[in-house]
C-alpha cells in the first residue's frame, strides 16, 4: 500500500454513500480561503468516546465563497439509541430518537452534503471520531476529509498573542462572545453548526493566511 494516502486506502474499501463521497475530489491545500467550499458540521452524542457511545444527531451548514448558505442546511436525528443521562445536555429525549431516521440514511445525507467540501468543526476530535466510526460501521471504511477546526485556529491565535487559554476560554460560546457574536442555545447540532460557521467567518475576516493549508497549520 506504499505510496497511497489515507484517503486512497479508505476509498478502496468504501461502499455505498462513502464510495460516492470519495469519487468527488476535495479542495486542494492551495485553495484560497475566499473560494473554499466548507460544510460546518456538529454532532450530538451520548458521550465522548466513539467506540463506547452513540451518535444521536448531525447538523450541517454550507459556506460558499465566504457566505453561509442556509438553504443547504440539514439536521438529522438518528433512530436506535437510548439517550440516558446525556439528555440533560442535548435535550433529545427517547421519544425524539424513536421518531428519528435510520443511522445509515442520516450519515448518507451528510456524506452527500460533504462531497467536494472541507469539513468545518469546533474541536475536531468529536466530529471526526464519531463520523469516521459511523462510516466504518455502515460503509466499510473510515472518513478521511480535510478539516478546518475553529477551536485550533483560536487557540493558535491566543498563543501568538501571548494569551494562553485556560478553563473554558476555547468553548464555542466563549469564543463567540469575544468576537461579538450573538448567544445561541448550545447542544443542538444544527444551531451549533451555524454557530461554528459564523465564528469561522469572524475568524477568517482577520486571518493572516490565504489558503486552506494556512488554516490547518
Amino acid at each position: 500500500m506504499f505510496g497511497f494516502s489515507a484517503r486512497d486506502r479508505a476509498s478502496r474499501k468504501a461502499q455505498g454513500a462513502l464510495q460516492e463521497f470519495y469519487a468527488v475530489a476535495p479542495p486542494k491545500p492551495a485553495t484560497k480561503i475566499t473560494e473554499l467550499p466548507l460544510l460546518a458540521v456538529d454532532v450530538e452524542t451520548t458521550g465522548l468516546k466513539p467506540r463506547e457511545h452513540d451518535l444521536l444527531s448531525i447538523g450541517w451548514v454550507p459556506i460558499d465563497h465566504g457566505e453561509i448558505q442556509l438553504g443547504g442546511a440539514g439536521h438529522r436525528v438518528l433512530r436506535g439509541s437510548e439517550v440516558g443521562d446525556s439528555a440533560v445536555i442535548h435535550r433529545l429525549t427517547d421519544d425524539d430518537i424513536e421518531q428519528g431516521i435510520d443511522a445509515k440514511e442520516a450519515v448518507s445525507d451528510l456524506l452527500q452534503a460533504l462531497q467536494g467540501r472541507v469539513m468545518l468543526v469546533h474541536w475536531a476530535a468529536m466530529e471526526t471520531g464519531f463520523l469516521s466510526a459511523a462510516c466504518q460501521r455502515h460503509f466499510g471504511a473510515e472518513l478521511v476529509v480535510p478539516v478546518v477546526d475553529t477551536f485550533a485556529i483560536e487557540r493558535r491565535h491566543m498563543e501568538r498573542m501571548g494569551t494562553y487559554p485556560r478553563g473554558e476560554d476555547l468553548r464555542l460560546p466563549r469564543i463567540r462572545q469575544r468576537y461579538g457574536l450573538p448567544t445561541y442555545r448550545s447542544h443542538n447540532a444544527l444551531i451549533d453548526a451555524l454557530a461554528c460557521a459564523e465564528l469561522y467567518l469572524a475568524l477568517a475576516a482577520s486571518f493572516r493566511g490565504t489558503t486552506l493549508k494556512s488554516l490547518q497549520v
